[in-house]
């Protein structure tokens, strides 16, 4: 069954102006008008932010009829949205363990795509963020990561044993933002199966 539904989840401190969701976003308005595509600007509480996309997918196929696309801690969030929903997920660069890297961010932080824009991240989203760890995959087959082992920012291997059993496309270099996205989309609509 073809996905009709697509969510897209952003990394820390991005938003739905970051450049692959741009980019996704412009590509199923032009070539999949049939699919409901949805990326929200999430809030800097994890729990919240899950709240708010779970609230929104009671209205939403789960299974086959959606999918989820997420960087970085959007590649986290993604992967406890697919163990929820039964849902694929494509995962780029994701975090694996945001509750300890993301301890050293407690405070003021500002947005990438416009530094006039703070939110305050507090030492209560820690543990919120460990509450959300998916565990164990159920269902490798639903995965479909893109890895860099150029990322500076978090380390291939600990992603790609993560996503053990999943299907994975490890770049040899490469960057934590995927500057080179444009020559994976042909592999990640393959693997969403997007409605015509």
């Amino acid at each position: 069954m073809p996905t009709t539904h697509l969510l897209y989840l952003h990394g820390f401190r991005s938003s739905p102006q970051s450049v692959k969701a741009q980019k996704m976003a412009a590509l199923v308005a032009s070539g999949y008008p049939q699919v409901t595509w949805w990326c929200p600007q999430l809030p800097p509480s994890p729990r919240q932010a899950m709240q708010e996309v779970m609230d929104t997918l009671k209205t939403w196929p789960h299974g086959d009829g959606m999918a989820v696309v997420g960087s970085s801690l959007g590649g986290f969030y993604a992967t406890w949205v697919a163990g929820q929903t039964g849902c694929k997920a494509v995962l780029l660069n994701p975090a694996v363990e945001p509750s300890r890297d993301l301890g050293k961010y407690i405070g003021e932080q500002t947005s990438w795509h416009d530094p006039a824009e703070t939110f305050f991240f507090r030492p209560e989203f820690v543990d919120e963020l460990k509450a959300l760890h998916a565990g164990p995959l159920k269902h490798p087959g639903h995965y479909f990561a893109v890895i860099a082992k150029g990322d500076e920012v978090l380390d291939w291997r600990e992603m790609t044993a993560r996503y053990k059993g999943a299907r994975i496309k490890l770049l040899e270099g490469g960057d934590h933002a995927l500057s080179d996205f444009d020559d994976h989309l042909p592999a990640i609509l393959d693997f969403l199966d997007l409605a015509r």
